[in-house]
């Protein structure tokens, strides 16, 4: 299966990505986790992405498009992959046609914006492992300190409420054109997004297991 994982920053479609592609045996392409390796790794392409992220600003077409190119060229999408991140909009989706890849379905996770601010504002990472937590559904077992190595955690800026902000407005002006896109191809699924992980996973299964 081809995927493509619609929803607004936060609302939980890397996780969703992430269960679905072991289920399957995919692997999940997200433009997100590429870029950041990018910009931790201070590339060219993370430099050049580096002042639309902190502004909240999506990146470039032409910037995502190439990476984008270059990954589904790898031997493990020969039998399926799984879209996070990208397209997020009309111009990107019509790139990816025009490079001959089939889409069988484009799941769309919808969560409002309130639960979105409430997730990403409780966010903190560790600068210096990746650690990953959330202040009210996996907080550090000693404040502010990483459980794993025991560096200082912190707030990505693109975590930050005024950014936040920016980023949901940016996301429905931007993409809600191509949700009714892949809905018009009859490739658009639904599936609201729960308060627990689980809930929203048997949902989203249940909707690819009957378009398959």
């Amino acid at each position: 299966m081809n995927l493509i994982f619609l929803g607004a920053p936060g609302a939980g479609k890397g996780t969703q990505a992430e269960i679905v592609g072991k289920r399957y045996s995919l692997p999940t392409v997200s433009t997100g986790n590429i870029i950041r390796a990018a910009l931790k790794a201070g590339t060219p392409l993370g430099l050049e992405a580096k002042s639309f992220i902190e502004a909240g600003r999506l990146v470039p077409d032409e910037v995502v498009i190439a990476i984008i190119k270059e990954r589904l060229a790898e031997p493990d999408c020969e039998n399926g992959f799984i879209l996070d991140g990208f397209p997020r909009t009309i111009p990107q989706a019509e790139a990816l046609d025009a490079m001959g890849v089939p889409i069988d379905c484009v799941l769309d996770l919808e969560v409002p914006d309130e639960t979105i601010e409430k997730r990403l504002g409780g966010r903190r990472v560790c600068p210096d492992c990746g650690g990953s937590y959330h202040l009210d559904y996996k907080p550090p077992k000693k404040p502010e300190t990483c459980d794993n190595c025991g560096g200082k955690l912190m707030q990505r800026k693109d975590d930050a409420p005024e950014t936040v902000s920016e980023r949901l407005r940016v996301y429905h002006a931007e993409t809600q054109p191509l949700i009714d896109f892949y809905d018009r191809q009859g490739k658009l699924v639904v599936v609201r997004g729960q308060e627990k992980v689980e809930d929203t996973t048997a949902l989203t299964l249940k909707a690819l297991e009957e378009r398959a």
